[in-house]
């Protein structure tokens, strides 16, 4: 399972660096948002891949670490909004300059 989750990450990190290289906003976009939720399988994959166990500590009892949970939780919002940002970005970015390459020329 855990090197299920590592070529998962892997994957995600690689395909989002290739797309964030673009020369076009959109697959930049892209990019970006495989870039993060690569970071947010990281994330959970550090609170160690368990099934059954309760994210509560009891008196002697194994238990799911809940942290990275709360991270992932907290990193799927702040990706959300950057994405949004991003994209508003573009659209302005198109608006101003007629075109959706990455430095402005018409290539």
């Amino acid at each position: 399972m855990e090197l299920l989750i590592a070529l998962a990450i892997g994957t995600l990190t690689g395909c989002g660096v290739w797309l964030a290289l673009r020369a076009h906003t959109f697959p930049v976009v892209l990019g970006l948002t495989l870039l993060s939720y690569a970071v947010n399988l990281f994330l959970f994959a550090t609170g160690r891949l368990v099934v059954g166990r309760p994210p509560v500590i009891a008196a002697g009892a194994a238990y799911t670490d809940p942290l990275p949970q709360a991270l992932v939780l907290t990193a799927i919002v702040i990706g959300f909004a950057m994405t949004a940002f991003v994209i508003m970005l573009a659209l302005r970015a198109r608006a101003e300059l007629g075109n959706d390459h990455v430095d402005g020329k018409n290539e």
